[in-house]
């Protein structure tokens, strides 16, 4: 699919945002403060399972879907293009083409906790603290979503 030097690149990169997404997903995102007592921190995998045990189904199907499973496959998928001999395959173009439209919902989580920093933020109740945990995702969806388009890119070139 690409030269020996940009295949290890790819690779490499692919790695990273690998990575990128496993700290993002079980390390801390934010804490919220409400005043002196009481504080709660989480990460992807702790929101999910609350929103699970709550009993906010919906919730938890979106933000996993989109944040824990569309993420991994989308990683699963880009290392087996970046890693084969042939990705002329109509299937292939297809699928990887799908996986590029649903891109932006990578990003869900990040928007949705930038948006509640904000609201907190505003608000007189409480203060949040940001953390690794957010950072790592955003980097990574980013870091997906390049990847991806550079891929996308590349085998249309290859068809012209």
């Amino acid at each position: 699919m690409h030269s020996t030097t940009n295949k290890y690149v790819l690779l490499l990169l692919l790695l990273i945002a690998g990575l990128l997404l496993a700290i993002g997903l079980i390390a801390p995102i934010i804490t919220f403060k409400k005043f002196i007592f009481i504080q709660n921190t989480f990460s992807i995998f702790t929101a999910c399972w609350n929103f699970l045990k709550q009993g906010q189904l919906l919730l938890f199907v979106v933000i996993v879907l989109f944040s824990v499973i569309l993420p991994i496959f989308k990683l699963a998928f880009l290392f087996k293009l970046t890693l084969a001999k042939q990705t002329t395959s109509a299937k292939t173009k297809e699928l990887l083409h799908l996986i590029h439209r649903l891109g932006k919902w990578s990003m869900l989580d990040v928007f949705v906790v930038a948006i509640l920093v904000v609201v907190v933020k505003l608000g007189a109740i409480g203060d949040v603290e940001k953390h690794i945990g957010l950072y790592a995702y955003a980097g990574a969806a980013i870091l997906i979503m390049l990847l991806t388009n550079k891929i996308v890119t590349h085998i249309e070139k290859q068809n012209i």
